[in-house]
């Protein structure tokens, strides 16, 4: 277990770090406006289990290699970023679909999927694992041993504390795809707007991340 005030100080740096907006914000509030609050908190939920295994791999000393490995971690960078492209054009593709009434009703698309869908984007996202592997081992109390289980435990502190902010802005952006559905001309702009984030945040991914 991780000694109470290293763990307090974590998830102090934590919180610091989280309510700064970045790319998981981003994939966040696209995927809550092309697909409503109920497909945005789906999609959060998707992002956070697929950071689990991420976490295991950093406490089991697996993430280091792949972060040392410049071959390894392109290979996982490019595929995100091409499928959270993917993911931008489907969206500005099917975006008719959500303004074929006045209410702001998600894409017709299974729970299962769209939780599938987060937990790909989270589990192919290099600056997770390049976060976890630089900062977790920071906050490890040597004296208290179990260095593994404390990596984990870290982790997952920082997982539940992403959970609840990335939730918040689902609801905040899902709520606001709801007021602009009174006029379905504007929830086709809002599916558009969605996957262009997302379309852009591959972008960013691509280009940058790289430790070299």
């Amino acid at each position: 277990m991780v000694p109470g005030p290293a763990l307090l100080a974590f998830t102090l740096a934590s919180i610091a770090l989280i309510i700064i907006p970045g790319p998981s914000v981003l994939f966040v509030i696209g995927r809550s406006l092309a697909l409503g609050r109920a497909g945005g908190l789906l999609s959060v939920l998707g992002n956070a289990m697929g950071m689990l295994p991420l976490i295991l791999a950093v406490s089991l000393g697996i993430g280091a290699i792949i972060a040392q490995s410049l071959v390894l971690f392109t290979m996982i960078k490019f595929l995100g970023a091409g499928y959270l492209v993917y993911l931008g054009v489907q969206a500005i593709r099917h975006r008719r679909h959500t303004a074929v009434t006045h209410e702001a009703a998600p894409t017709r698309r299974s729970p299962w999927r769209i939780l599938g869908e987060g937990f790909l984007v989270g589990l192919t996202n290099p600056k997770s694992l390049v976060f976890f592997v630089a900062v977790l081992p920071q906050f490890v109390d040597a004296r208290a041993g179990a260095a593994p289980l404390q990596l984990f435990e870290l982790g997952v502190v920082f997982l539940v504390l992403a959970l609840v902010s990335d939730s918040a802005w689902a609801l905040a952006a899902g709520t606001a795809r709801q007021w602009f559905a009174r006029s379905p001309k504007r929830v086709e702009r809002l599916g558009a707007t969605g996957g262009v984030l997302m379309i852009g945040l591959g972008g960013v991914l691509a280009l940058t991340g790289n430790k070299h």
